[in-house]
């Protein structure tokens, strides 16, 4: 059985599309006003547009040290997926709940916040800060504004736990990420005089073979992490688009390519390695035939790895409250790199549900994990 309370809210976290490309501020506001019942102040650090923000809270007293829970409010989208109930509409079944964001990852901000009254009434001597933020499925997009408040107010917490789907187990590391969009400029013409032309989706499939080069030389050659899935970094190419009709030269061809990246393996020389090539290898070549062609890159995500070390006290402390002495390192990005390394705080990924489940059709986390994961927060607010 799952609590009344953690379901009640789960269900109302659920029902907010919070859809990286819409608002999440009726979710915020939510939150904002369930706190408020416990006087609990939220600060609320918006985006640009004003239409998504972030919300930061700290329940005990305003001092250093303490926890930080962290959790994205975002959503990846349901368009095309084939669904058997509405997505937004928490279903329970077979032990199983069923929603966009059950187990991706509003399960955990749903616990946490089902556990407020309890941390209100320890009266804590520490505080424990809540950290919910936007657009972390689109590349950690919006934790910045986050991480920025925190350091203006410096407050130093002693560690935080990113409550990502990882079936309750500690993770200490993960890839970081960069994704670039490249577009390739070439001179159009009949196909009939192509050598007068500069054909883009050539160059730029010279440019993905290079790509590709270099991950096969990451694979033999490394470094390595055995941590790891796939314990070497890897560089991706995943889409692409060119042309108009096939008699046309095309004078345009774009695709976005991606480097997950080891702590150890520095992105930026293989960036370099890659600008250099186009550079010195192609553009150099197409500007025989015009100086109007050319090649330019065009970042759209950034966020660096993480990498505890499975000795740090905050991960034994975790291990010990879990009563599990297991950790693991995943492929998949999370916001905890940047409270690490951008804000120097402490940082593990631990939270319900698995991200074998995330990002699917029929979403789903298993009342187990629920219930686990209710039992870990009540051991970390006892020994808090």
């Amino acid at each position: 059985m799952i609590e009344k309370k953690s379901l009640d809210l789960l269900k109302t976290l659920i029902g907010f599309d919070t859809t990286s490309f819409k608002s999440n501020l009726n979710l915020i506001m939510f939150i904002e006003d369930y706190l408020n019942q416990y006087k609990i102040k939220s600060e609320l650090v918006y985006d640009e547009t004003k239409n998504k923000a972030n919300l930061f809270a700290t329940i005990g007293p305003n001092s250093s040290g303490g926890i930080v829970l962290s959790g994205h409010t975002d959503v990846v989208p349901v368009t095309n997926q084939k669904w058997d109930s509405d997505p937004f509409q928490l279903i329970e079944k077979d032990q199983k709940l069923y929603g966009r964001g059950t187990s991706d990852m509003k399960s955990f901000i749903g616990l946490v916040l089902s556990r407020v009254p309890q941390i209100v009434e320890k009266k804590l001597s520490k505080p424990i800060h809540l950290a919910f933020s936007y657009d972390e499925e689109i590349g950690c997009v919006g934790v910045h504004g986050l991480l920025e408040l925190i350091e203006k107010k410096s407050i130093k917490p002693d560690f935080c736990i990113v409550g990502e789907p990882t079936s309750m187990e500690v993770v200490i590391g993960h890839k970081g990420k960069h994704a670039y969009n490249v577009k390739v400029e070439g001179l159009a013409c009949h196909s009939g005089q192509a050598p007068h032309g500069v054909n883009a989706i050539n160059y730029a499939s010279k440019l993905i073979d290079y790509i590709d080069q270099l991950n096969k030389e990451k694979s033999i050659n490394g470094p390595f992490d055995n941590d790891y899935e796939v314990p070497h970094t890897t560089l991706h190419t995943g889409v692409i688009k060119g042309g108009t009709i096939l008699n046309i030269v095309p004078d345009l061809c774009e695709f976005e390519f991606e480097i997950r990246n080891l702590i150890n393996d520095d992105p930026l020389q293989l960036i370099n390695k890659i600008e250099d090539y186009a550079n010195e290898k192609l553009i150099t070549d197409m500007h025989k035939v015009s100086s109007k062609t050319g090649i330019s890159f065009n970042e759209k995500v950034n966020y660096p790895a993480l990498d505890m070390g499975e000795d740090v006290d905050l991960v034994k402390k975790i291990k010990g409250l879990l009563g599990n002495n297991k950790h693991k390192k995943v492929v998949y990005g999370t916001e905890a790199g940047l409270f690490k390394n951008s804000s120097n705080i402490p940082t593990i990924v631990c939270g319900p549900g698995s991200i074998d489940q995330a990002h699917k059709p029929n979403e789903f986390i298993s009342i187990e994990q629920i219930n686990s994961c209710s039992k870990f927060l009540d051991n970390l607010i006892d020994n808090h």
